[in-house]
């Protein structure tokens, strides 16, 4: 590989990763609600679905997806829904006290599953690597396949890295929060608004 191109890829990386979006958002709003811990799980989980874009991306399958549209907005959907009923059970849990809610509802493995689902189930994350992978590959070495590979681990690495900080600060301003009891309903209507919204702008857009 490059390394010219890979260093240039790495910066453009942690700039998308840094960028306001559904991704770091959610992180933010896992952290504040349930501790830094539960964000760190739940960035976690969101890193390890872009290995599946990734995979994707350099076995042909995201140029299938994106010819078929039929598949295209089955999974759209899919990951519309499932952001719903995350903003569903926010709105069920709104009385519930924010240091409660923590331990009890929110499992690890549960918070590790979330972050792969919610990356996993939006195509547009996939079609996102068709289009960038390819741009920092060089062509005159071969293997483009496991160029890609390695160029989506490295943004895997990365976006591990940047969301843990970002999971420690918000956290850190959760912590803050569980002082005071009553502000976890106004927490969890935000969350509620958020998973809503960005359920809905993705059964919305196009490709």
């Amino acid at each position: 590989m490059d390394l010219s191109l890979t260093l240039s890829f790495l910066v453009v990386s942690i700039m998308l990763t840094l960028a306001p979006g559904p991704d770091i958002l959610f992180v933010i709003a896992q952290s504040i609600s349930h501790g830094k811990k539960a964000g760190i799980l739940t960035a976690l989980g969101l890193a390890s679905g872009v290995i599946f874009h990734t995979l994707a991306a350099a076995l042909g399958i995201t140029a299938v997806l994106y010819n078929s549209a039929f598949a295209f907005q089955l999974i759209k959907y899919a990951g519309a829904v499932y952001l719903l009923y995350l903003a569903y059970q926010a709105i069920r849990d709104r009385n519930t006290p924010l240091a409660a809610a923590a331990p009890v509802q929110q499992k690890g493995f549960q918070l590790y599953r979330t972050g792969v689902l919610m990356n996993v189930l939006n195509p547009k994350v996939s079609l996102f690597f068709l289009a960038l992978l390819p741009q920092f590959v060089n062509h005159g070495t071969g293997n483009e396949a496991l160029q890609m590979i390695v160029l989506g681990l490295i943004f895997m690495m990365q976006a591990i890295v940047l969301f843990t900080l970002v999971a420690v600060c918000a956290g850190m301003v959760g912590k803050k929060l569980f002082a005071h009891p009553g502000t976890g309903k106004y927490v969890n209507y935000g969350k509620a608004i958020l998973y809503a919204a960005i359920g809905l702008r993705l059964a919305l857009t196009e490709k």
